[in-house]
């Protein structure tokens, strides 16, 4: 083989190489951010996180098991909750009366695992119809 044809050849291996390590190159996409979509963003966070301190409390844990509903159900349904959905029940929790407190909680969690029980996310209580 001369020199120019090992040159060739060569150069053929060094371009495929090229183009098969670089062909899967994700592309970088950059866009603006907000401040409000940062600001929604990091409430949702925050209403999670007091949603699930709320579990905490000694009353919502014995509501919670004397209906039989574990807490790490609880807190899967939170986190699935959509940012509306969030919203809502956060705002129904400030309106409650301040006695109401953990009454208001438990109200809260049964009205989330029966709207997820109506979207066939869970399946947790028998009397609630799946609406698909």
């Amino acid at each position: 083989m001369s020199k120019r044809a090992l040159n060739r050849y060569l150069a053929s291996v060094l371009a495929a190489f090229h183009f098969f390590a670089f062909a899967h190159v994700p592309v970088a996409q950059a866009a603006m951010v907000g401040t409000a979509e940062v600001v929604a963003e990091q409430r949702q966070k925050v209403d999670r996180v007091e949603l699930r301190k709320m579990l905490d409390d000694e009353e919502v844990q014995e509501r919670l098991a004397a209906l039989g509903v574990e807490r790490s159900q609880v807190e899967e349904r939170i986190n699935s909750l959509t940012p509306a959905e969030l919203a809502q029940f956060n705002q129904q929790l400030a309106e409650a009366p301040a006695g109401a407190g953990a009454a208001g909680v438990i109200v809260l969690f049964l009205v989330i695992f029966i709207i997820t029980d109506m979207l066939c996310a869970t399946n947790i209580f028998s009397f609630v119809k799946c609406i698909n």
